[in-house]
């Protein structure tokens, strides 16, 4: 994320604050410009999570951290210098004596050395579920003699209650060094945080440092508050059509025949001319052309139909011709799900009902955002007031406005047209995977990362940003691999969206 210029991208910050998406800054030798660019990043981060307040104690912590992962690569690099391993105990404490003094002696030559190898620091924050996540990440793994004394430290925490108590005990000589840990924790306690906020691990060849802060529970009672509200005043949006639920209750039903159900669709001819285009477009590569519905229905499948059917009806509740924004939104979400199905059917083509089910979790992924850039006005006013009556901050109901808490409000709507469980977790978790419980995991997932795909050919969101898990589990061990992939779909929905405009044509 840090440019040359190191100019604070206080959008792209916001954009983060409000999707669960990572910010991270990689820097291999830490210089002064980098850690002050790291506390203006913070700074705003915070504050757009309702977290201002907390900000001078975690720039410490954050700072401390930072220094601790640069210590530790020049350590690395120290030491390979001098043939030593850091695995030997003797040959650990033999470089241990000069280390220090070595190493402030001709400290440019060694950070040089550090760039070299590429031993990098990375700075990650993260708004993650209910909490803001900050992590220092370097690519030389912690040994259990150093991981031993981290955790003596943390204990030497325990034994002071109060920062200005520590503080005393940093300026005694004798006992000042090393003294950084103790002090972070204690700066938790001073936010009301326990030593459970702090972990150290290593993770895939890195050492992973993170700290843990509960966001403000005023702010998130009161988003979810208004996302009660919003999600029970839109008189806007109908239940559901009937005519649509009739035929999921068709579908649902084993003693249906595929010949009732392709009739009851056909008797809304807009709707069959919809899901014919549908089906034919090069989402489901069927063998040959169908002009027909029960052919459409024989050919998708049944749960394919159905999930049509739910993407189709939110279409026509949901469609307003003249919002250029919502234009922009159904067009990504076009993007998204023919990436989520070509996700599925190349990478996960032994499951069918994935391909089902991600094909339409793509299309409604951002329902939320979708829904409030169709609110009306007068509503607005009226959620306004709802604030005022409740006193609920103005700024939380601009950050509702702003896409905070849109997969939620897709979500809660979702189920209240009785959209299956595997969708609504799809709409829910397309931003925060990390989240998610195993049932519909394989969903989830793969709705995610076809969002991801369209924030990557947009540069929102670089390689690094990338849930790591969801990565691991599609198999992208790579960016170039990772890239490849994204450019390939990319060409495949363009020659895509060039036929359907030439089909359209050609019909008119």
């Amino acid at each position: 994320m840090a440019g040359p210029e190191l100019v604070v991208d206080v959008a792209k910050i916001k954009k983060a604050a409000h999707s669960a998406i990572p910010l991270t800054i990689t820097t291999y030798t830490l210089p002064h410009e980098i850690e002050v660019y790291m506390d203006e990043v913070l700074e705003v981060f915070l504050s757009e999570l309702g977290q201002a307040r907390i900000k001078d104690y975690l720039v410490y912590c954050l700072r401390e951290l930072a220094v601790n992962a640069k210590k530790a690569n020049t350590k690395r690099v120290y030491f390979e210098s001098r043939g030593l391993s850091l695995q030997n105990p003797a040959e650990y404490e033999e470089g241990m004596k000069s280390f220090k003094q070595d190493t402030m002696e001709n400290i440019n030559y060694y950070l040089q050395k550090q760039k070299e190898k590429q031993y990098y620091i990375k700075i990650i924050f993260q708004a993650r579920g209910s909490n803001v996540v900050l992590e220092v990440r370097n690519n030389s793994e912690l040994t259990r003699t150093e991981f031993l004394r981290v955790q003596d430290k943390l204990a030497r925490s325990r034994k002071y209650t109060t920062l200005e108590e520590a503080m005393a005990q940093v300026l005694d000589s004798s006992e000042g060094a090393g003294l950084g840990l103790v002090i972070l924790v204690l700066m938790l306690k001073k936010m009301g945080l326990d030593e459970e906020c702090f972990n150290l691990h290593v993770e895939n060849g890195e050492t992973v440092a993170r700290i843990t802060v509960p966001v403000n529970a005023t702010k998130i009672e009161s988003l979810s508050a208004l996302t009660d509200e919003i999600v029970r005043r839109i008189t806007g949006l109908p239940q559901f059509p009937e005519n649509i639920m009739a035929i999921q209750r068709l579908i649902n039903d084993p003693k249906s025949e595929i010949i009732d159900i392709a009739r009851n669709i056909s008797t809304d001819p807009a709707m069959t001319a919809d899901l014919l285009k549908l089906v034919n477009s090069a989402q489901f590569m069927l063998p040959r052309r169908v002009d027909n519905i029960v052919d459409a229905v024989k050919l998708v499948g049944l749960r394919g139909i159905k999930n049509l059917l739910f993407s189709y009806g939110s279409q026509k509740i949901l469609s307003d011709e003249h919002g250029l924004d919502q234009r922009s939104l159904w067009e990504h979400s076009k993007r998204c799900a023919y990436y989520s199905y070509n996700l599925a059917k190349n990478f996960k083509a032994t499951n069918r009902t994935l391909q089902d089910d991600a094909y339409v979790g793509g299309m409604l992924h951002d329902m939320g955002k979708i829904i409030f850039s169709a609110v009306h006005p007068e509503l607005l006013e009226n959620i306004q007031s709802f604030c005022r009556a409740k006193g609920i901050e103005e700024r939380t109901f601009e950050d509702l406005a702003g896409g905070m808490n849109h997969a939620e409000i897709g979500a809660r709507v979702a189920s209240k047209w009785n959209f299956p469980e595997a969708l609504i977790a799809a709409i829910r978790f397309h931003h925060e995977p990390a989240l998610m419980t195993t049932d519909y995991k394989d969903v989830a997932f793969t709705v995610y990362l076809a969002n991801a795909f369209c924030e990557y050919e947009t540069k929102g969101m670089n390689w690094d940003q990338i849930d790591q898990t969801v990565l691991q589990d599609f198999g992208f061990l790579s960016e170039k691999q990772f890239a490849k992939t994204v450019e390939t779909f990319g060409e495949g929905y363009r020659m895509e969206s060039i036929k359907q405009r030439e089909a359209s044509t050609g019909r008119r």
